[in-house]
């Protein structure tokens, strides 16, 4: 898709969700595969670990992209183990690219 068709869909029709993923997450490559899947769907956003064992990323752009990468996520990586993705819709903007922040 060409950058002007990209931006128009992020104008007009974009979401925006965050989810907390827990489970087996943490130690099994969990952030650096969801920024690939992130990657191949065209998804803005990011992603961390959290403290209490969780994963947690906020994911913005075509709605059918982002509910692509909340699918993977209740999947996650071959050596992870999901048992729950807990989600809020957020308002769209405001990311570009996907990133891996540091662990908070």
């Amino acid at each position: 898709m060409d950058e002007a068709r990209r931006w128009c869909i992020r104008v007009t029709d974009a979401v925006r969700v965050r989810v907390f993923v827990s489970g087996v997450v943490q130690g099994v490559c969990f952030r650096w595969e969801a920024r690939r899947a992130a990657e191949r769907l065209g998804v803005d956003g990011w992603v961390r670990n959290l403290a209490d064992g969780r994963v947690e990323a906020v994911a913005a752009g075509p709605p059918d992209a982002v509910e692509g990468f909340v699918d993977w996520c209740g999947e996650g990586p071959a050596a992870a183990s999901v048992s729950r993705v807990d989600r809020l819709d957020e308002d769209p903007g405001g990311l570009a690219g996907f990133e891996i922040r540091p662990s908070a």
